[in-house]
């Protein structure tokens, strides 16, 4: 994680704490071409976690070229935070499954709360063989 100042550090987690949807980029490797999703995410203050799918197209395309952005932005500032980017490159996690299912279970509680994350579709997500993370401890930060 890229240094932050004690205040501005303590600006991003309070942020970054809300249930926010985020917009996950990620460009092939072989015609450059963008793409952007939204995505759920946790932050953990040092680290952004993504749940995802094997089949996507932004694994597809993280397989070919790990570089990726992410930004979160709202409309009015919340703890004098509009926007968050962050650059890296991500890093895949198929395992240890465990660790997979307890990650994914920690995202869609965020979204979903503690009851409704125990509903039958994002049951089948968190225990999917094609479920995944994404990780990406950032290596630009910029805030504003």
């Amino acid at each position: 994680m890229i240094d932050v100042d004690p205040d501005r550090k303590y600006k991003l987690d309070a942020f970054l704490a809300g249930p926010l949807l985020a917009r996950f980029a990620t460009a092939s490797a072989t015609t450059l071409q963008p793409h952007v999703v939204p995505v759920w995410y946790l932050w953990d203050n040092s680290t952004l976690w993504i749940s995802s799918y094997e089949s996507t197209r932004k694994i597809g395309e993280l397989q070919g070229n790990p570089k990726c952005a992410v930004i979160i932005d709202v409309a009015e500032s919340q703890h004098g935070v509009s926007a968050v980017l962050f650059e890296g490159e991500a890093e895949i996690l198929r395992g240890p499954r465990a660790f997979v299912e307890e990650m994914a279970t920690r995202i869609y509680t965020r979204y979903l709360g503690p009851e409704g994350v125990l509903a039958s579709d994002p049951q089948s997500w968190i225990y999917s063989p094609e479920n995944l993370i994404i990780k990406l401890v950032p290596q630009f930060l910029k805030m504003w």
